[in-house]
């Protein structure tokens, strides 16, 4: 039987979900095909993860995980970002589980179409002990109007040669000098971020003690602070789409999404 290089790797996934959004509140409880955004975000992931618990500070969240059979932990309200709501949970987990994990998993809560064959791409990262942040991105298609590639929504990373993260921005970075903009897409790869982390239990301790950095400041971008302090990041690609819903406009896209691959 063939065995995973990660095999011997405890992950723990987990899925910060909070109301109070203000795009668009209440989202982890937004209908989308007949389920609650949580409930089709916790079904996938757990394809992929034998140990899968959404964190919230919100009893309306606890209550609808609860209510379809999922695992859920209640955090402070005051956290600022979903790492920060991570390394709380991991502890309240790791406690309760009576178990010692060797990486936490964030998923968005806002993404009901992750693949498992993009989580396992990132679980694969940790093949390699050097690997202290993993990420995901996403090819840009080629040729794409200069338009998709300006949406400040839609985060840009620039690689190294061995795969790890030089650099995030909400710009279209690298400036491509020789070609007009709108040809930019056809003369370069570039490379969308896709919001799925993951991080070694003793990386997720430091980095949440870390203090605000210049360039995320700059950009809204919390990894940056990560890059900025010296901790590294790799990053796993994938190729499949995925529609992540941070507006009510973004679930009807998501309904007609999800209406497109029934028919498939």
């Amino acid at each position: 039987m063939n065995t995973s290089i990660t095999d011997n790797i405890r992950f723990l996934a987990i899925i910060p979900a909070r109301y109070a959004s203000t795009r668009f509140p209440g989202k982890p409880l937004a209908m989308l095909g007949g389920k609650s955004i949580i409930h089709r975000v916790y079904e996938r992931v757990s394809k992929s993860f034998s140990f899968v618990y959404v964190a919230t500070d919100d009893e309306r969240i606890a209550n609808e995980v609860k209510g379809f059979g999922g695992k859920v932990v209640m955090t402070s309200p005051h956290h600022k970002s979903g790492t920060d709501r991570c390394f709380e949970a991991y502890r309240k987990v790791a406690d309760s589980e009576r178990l010692s994990f060797d990486v936490v998993v964030n998923v968005q809560g806002d993404e009901p179409f992750i693949a498992d064959e993009q989580l396992q791409t990132v679980k694969a990262c940790f093949g390699d002990s050097a690997t202290q942040i993993a990420t995901l991105v996403k090819p840009f298609p080629n040729g794409c109007p200069f338009a998709e590639l300006q949406n400040p929504n839609s985060p840009k990373v620039v690689l190294s040669n061995d795969n790890y993260a030089l650099y995030f921005s909400r710009s279209v970075v690298p400036y491509l000098r020789s070609f007009p903009q709108e040809e930019w897409s056809s003369h370069h790869t570039f490379y969308k971020h896709i919001g799925l982390y993951a991080y070694r239990v003793d990386v997720l301790a430091e980095i949440t003690q870390l203090p605000l950095g210049e360039l995320e400041a700059a950009e809204s971008l919390e990894q940056l602070r990560w890059l900025q302090s010296g901790f590294s990041i790799r990053v796993g690609k994938t190729m499949l789409e995925t529609i992540g819903i941070d507006t009510p406009e973004d679930l009807c896209r998501a309904e007609q999404f999800l209406a497109a691959a029934a028919q498939v």
